[in-house]
């Protein structure tokens, strides 16, 4: 089920999302300063491909330097990439059929504020006490 959802997913909308996270990681990687936030753009863009079957969790090591970036984040690229999650969201349960690409997208939306801290896993290798889910 997992396989045909993300097929769908990549041809309604999963393209175009990802697309948007390269251009942001492009643009970050071009501005050398922004480099860490180029990387995470662009480990969102694979998540946003393919998301059936993955889930964030909260880095142990995630600190304060991770929280300063994430507010940075936010002001330059985030927003645009939460507001691209949340157009994408509502057009999708519009129909019966996107109700749960709808539901996915929505939860991409914290990931595209908050990059810096999170880690992308599969869903399987969520367990209390090895990860715990954003």
């Amino acid at each position: 089920m997992r396989t045909l959802l993300n097929i769908i997913w990549l041809l309604l909308c999963g393209l175009w999302m990802a697309i948007g996270y390269v251009v942001a990681g492009i643009i970050c990687c071009i501005l050398i300063i922004t480099i860490p936030f180029g990387i995470a753009s662009f480990r969102i863009a694979a998540y946003a491909l393919w998301p059936f079957g993955r889930t964030t969790v909260t880095k142990p090591t995630a600190g304060t330097a991770s929280t300063i970036g994430n507010v940075i984040w936010i002001v330059f690229a985030g927003i645009w990439l939460a507001i691209g999650h949340i157009t994408t969201g509502i057009a999708l349960c519009i129909t019966i059929i996107g109700i749960p690409l709808g539901i996915a997208t929505f939860k991409m939306v914290p990931i595209s504020l908050m990059p810096l801290g999170v880690d992308i896993v599969p869903v399987d290798a969520v367990r209390p006490g090895v990860y715990e889910a954003r």
